[in-house]
């Protein structure tokens, strides 16, 4: 009765439009009373669940990325990859890809990729003739890529609610390999629909454009660098990291560029404000929630279920991809890793699955359902953007799918995408 007390309140207060941290916090709270618990524990949960020093590193890394989109750090990495792609088939679809590539690096967040790399190339797209169904479902797919790569705070939600057991450094590396993955996948199936479309490609602009594009947009791609080598060669933690790019978003932003104007530095911390408060009130609404499940025994009985269907790693490794893939289309991202990490962690470890591969597998998953309604976040970040409607944009993105799944199949069963480069740190 208590399972379906904490599983159904949750469902019905969804269903009806209420936020997910109130789903998370009401259902949890109403178990508690049904188990006669003194309701404090609720609260109690919620307050450990964000005095987590490792989250420290969240609001800063939100910082920086709302630095970077505010401070023109975003129109010279289009700039530099559109001189480098745009001559290939879809050159302005190729340039969006490889422009997410380079800005996921920065801000880790997919909805900053979609809305600063979607503002500038969709209106381009356009008027070069390019469908906008085509230029929003490039955006909107293409933006995943920031999840998979550093500084990804999604990295860093899901190795805490693993109980803080994963190396942060680890997960970063093992994102880079399927990240890359997905983008190639992407550019030819973006290769694909502009040739059956027939769209232009874009004239190549010589050597020495692309090495003074390049050379204008080192600044802002040594943060990469600076998050990516710092954090795994041990010399910051990723908290410390976080901190240290959003003093060199700045110093970037404000020295070099000279773009930062006042009015942009107090939107970008009113936006970064805004957004951790989010983040965090959902970390913390879904941390009593989870206590809960594994106060219920959800994990263990999770794997017990799933041990009766099947013993094979194969059919289990499927069937958490469907489940996961599901959960996506109805929440947002952060709630769902630290609700889903309890319950399936457990049961993948079972079947031989390594943490690291599986945090790969679970944030890949999850992505996707950013970019599939009736909850797809990111989607809707795109559409908005291009004035498209949802369905409008649905009903062409098969394609990007298709090549998403296809990635999302060989991160699954092919680990050594996700672990090898991680195993030459140790």
């Amino acid at each position: 009765m208590e399972l379906w007390i904490l599983f159904g309140s949750f469902a019905v207060l969804l269903l009806i439009g209420t936020p997910v941290a109130f789903c998370l916090g009401i259902s949890s709270l109403m178990t508690v009373l049904y188990l006669g618990m003194p309701p404090v524990i609720v609260f109690q949960r919620l307050n450990s669940g964000v005095s987590v020093f490792a989250l420290m590193a969240i609001p800063f890394f939100i910082f920086a990325g709302e630095l970077m989109v505010r401070g023109d750090i975003a129109r010279r990495l289009v700039a530099l990859a559109g001189a480098a792609v745009g001559h290939l088939r879809g050159g302005l679809g190729q340039v969006n890809i490889t422009a997410s590539v380079m800005f996921g690096g920065i801000s880790g967040s997919a909805a900053a990729d979609a809305s600063a790399i979607g503002g500038l190339m969709i209106p381009q797209m356009k008027e070069r003739g390019y469908g906008v169904d085509y230029a929003v479902n490039v955006t909107v797919v293409s933006s995943i890529i920031a999840l998979m790569i550093p500084p990804s705070h999604n990295m860093i939600i899901y190795s805490i609610s693993a109980g803080g057991r994963i190396s942060i450094a680890d997960l970063f590396t093992a994102g880079i390999i399927p990240g890359f993955l997905l983008a190639l996948s992407l550019m030819m199936a973006a290769w694909w629909v502009a040739r059956s479309r027939g769209y232009p490609t874009e004239a190549f602009p010589g050597w020495a454009a692309l090495g003074w594009l390049f050379a204008n947009a080192i600044p802002g791609l040594l943060l990469i660098g600076i998050i990516f080598f710092g954090v795994r060669s041990g010399v910051f933690t990723a908290s410390e990291s976080s901190c240290i790019a959003a003093v060199y978003a700045l110093v970037v932003t404000v020295l070099a560029y000279r773009t930062m104007t006042w009015e942009n530095f107090t939107a970008s911390t009113f936006a970064a404000v805004r957004t951790t408060a989010m983040v965090l009130l959902v970390i913390g609404c879904a941390a009593s929630f989870g206590w809960l499940m594994a106060f219920l025994k959800v994990p263990a009985e999770m794997v017990a279920l799933l041990r009766g269907v099947s013993d094979n790693p194969i059919v289990i490794l499927l069937l958490i991809n469907v489940a996961l893939l599901f959960l996506g289309t109805f929440m947002d991202m952060s709630p769902l890793i630290v609700i889903t990490t309890p319950i399936f962690l457990p049961v993948a470890t079972a079947f031989g699955v390594d943490p690291v591969h599986f945090g790969v597998i679970l944030i890949l998953n999850l992505g996707i359902g950013l970019c599939t309604p009736p909850v797809g976040a990111v989607l809707f970040v795109g559409c908005a953007v291009g004035r498209i409607s949802v369905w409008d944009a649905i009903k062409t993105i098969w394609p990007f799918y298709g090549a998403a799944m296809a990635v999302l199949m060989l991160v699954t069963y092919v680990p050594a995408f996700s672990l090898w480069l991680p195993s030459l740190f140790h």
